[in-house]
């Protein structure tokens, strides 16, 4: 089958393509590095000549609401137009947990008009909602790190291998589409502060971890608010493996 992978030199992206290649699938790579930029469109109309199925991995790392919406909203327009007049059959959209829940977030922002945009667009889909994933502690942390000093959100979690992201995203785009599919989540739930910790000291890393709210991840995502809903799909690698292959 032959599947294209938009974002597919970004984390998940990656390991989708790789997923995808290890079943025997045929991966179009698309990338603006790779020559296909979502925004302008431009190499689109050529990356999906015999496409079936496109799985949209991108990713916008602005801090800005408008920018973030602005991204989304062109590129996912974009996107789709171009799959329809290729005849592709189904698109797949990784999105995140929880977040028609949370006001103020810039990224989430984005989020939700690719959503709405994928849910009303002329190509038959599956929204793929997951969790953070077991680097996302890390990451967050890193935004913020002085001197060795970070501050960090409380968050309550339940996160995900990126691995396990790529295997269930590659596993939907060779089947039929679905609408929106089930919130798909790691074994156990973590606090984000405790994940960094652990994640630093695997590493061999000090760090000194501040909790605190921030205007990225304020007050409003106390709780379960990230949590995944209930029925969902449950991937097997848990923060304990993901972490013994970092050390």
């Amino acid at each position: 089958m032959r599947i294209a992978v938009a974002g597919a030199t970004g984390n998940i992206g990656a390991l989708t393509v790789t997923a995808l290649e290890r079943d025997g699938h045929d991966v179009v790579r698309i990338s603006r590095s790779l020559g296909v930029d979502l925004v302008t469109g431009d190499g689109l109309d050529d990356a999906l000549t015999g496409v079936e199925a496109v799985v949209d991995a991108t990713n916008s790392t602005s801090s800005d609401r408008t920018e973030a919406v602005t991204f989304f909203a062109t590129a996912t327009a974009n996107l789709l137009a171009a799959e329809q007049r290729a005849g592709v059959r189904h698109h797949v959209l990784l999105s995140i947990v929880g977040i028609h829940a949370i006001e103020g977030n810039a990224h989430y922002a984005g989020k939700r008009e690719q959503e709405r945009l994928v849910g009303q667009g002329p190509v038959p889909w599956t929204i793929v909602p997951a969790t953070q994933f077991h680097d996302f502690a890390e990451m967050v942390a890193g935004w913020t790190e002085r001197d060795g000093v970070a501050t960090i959100a409380p968050l309550l979690v339940q996160p995900i291998a990126p691995a396990d992201v790529a295997g269930i995203l590659a596993e939907v785009a060779t089947g039929a589409p679905q609408g929106r599919h089930v919130d798909v989540a790691g074994p156990a739930t973590q606090d984000l502060v405790d994940m960094a910790r652990r994640t630093h000291q695997a590493r061999g890393r000090s760090v000194t971890l501040v909790p605190t709210w921030s205007s990225v991840f304020g007050p409003t995502m106390a709780g379960n608010v990230l949590l995944p809903g209930e029925g969902a799909r449950i991937a097997p690698t848990t923060f304990e493996d993901w972490l013994a292959e970092r050390r």
